[in-house]
């Protein structure tokens, strides 16, 4: 025995929170397991103007992207050795929740900062911007995003009722050069996610007219 196995190695998606300014790496957060299916729409950027002839054919930018995804959690595998894992005995799966909820929350700094400014009389113009979301899933789709929707069904509790099994379904929407610029991170990310997508377009099978039993389209 070798130990060898012809298995390829499954690559993790999850999301990577950035520093939309430096690039620092935040937080990763690794799906425990890969969904079994990645739901996309694309809604189309015309002109707006359907009706104008001059405007039929017309995009006025990058199609809307959004992604849904339902994902699972669960502590079994760490509670099997508990010595090994003593936040999974003491928490179950609270840390891994918190880290995808925050997300989608303020920092309690930033809460405490925006009352002090408003306790002395200072309106906050524009609140600090969070971290800069970008979903990965294999190297071809690196995607700027952000969480519009999540939702956490919680269905297996510890003695304490602390969560140690939950299905997680997330929403995202993709950040465009539409949404950020072009001199944004983000919107580098995406001119490169768009730059792939052309390349890809090379490899597609090509069709003939002969294949919907045409000769020519007149």
């Amino acid at each position: 025995m070798t130990g060898l196995t012809s298995s390829p190695r499954v690559l993790k998606a999850g999301l990577v929170l950035l520093d939309a300014d430096t690039g620092a790496i935040k937080r990763i957060i690794r799906l425990q397991y890969n969904p079994d299916t990645l739901s996309r729409t694309l809604e189309v950027q015309g002109t707006g103007d359907a009706g104008a002839r001059s405007e039929a054919l017309r995009l006025r930018g990058p199609a809307v992207e959004t992604i849904t995804l339902e994902c699972e959690i669960d502590a079994v595998d760490q509670l099997e050795k508990p010595a090994d894992n003593p936040d999974a005995v003491a928490l179950g799966i609270h840390p891994q929740l918190a880290a995808l909820e925050m997300m989608v929350n303020p920092t309690t700094a930033s809460l405490n900062q925006a009352d002090a400014m408003a306790a002395m009389g200072t309106i906050e113009i524009v609140p600090n911007e969070a971290p800069l979301a970008v979903f990965v899933w294999s190297k071809q789709r690196v995607l700027p995003v952000r969480v519009t929707q999540l939702s956490v069904t919680e269905e297996a509790f510890d003695a304490s009722l602390n969560p140690i099994r939950a299905k997680v379904s997330l929403g995202l929407r993709v950040l465009n050069v539409d949404d950020v610029g072009f001199d944004h991170r983000a919107g580098r990310l995406f001119m490169s996610y768009l730059t792939r997508k052309e390349q890809m377009v090379s490899k597609a099978p090509l069709g003939t007219l002969a294949d919907f039993g045409l000769q020519l389209i007149t």
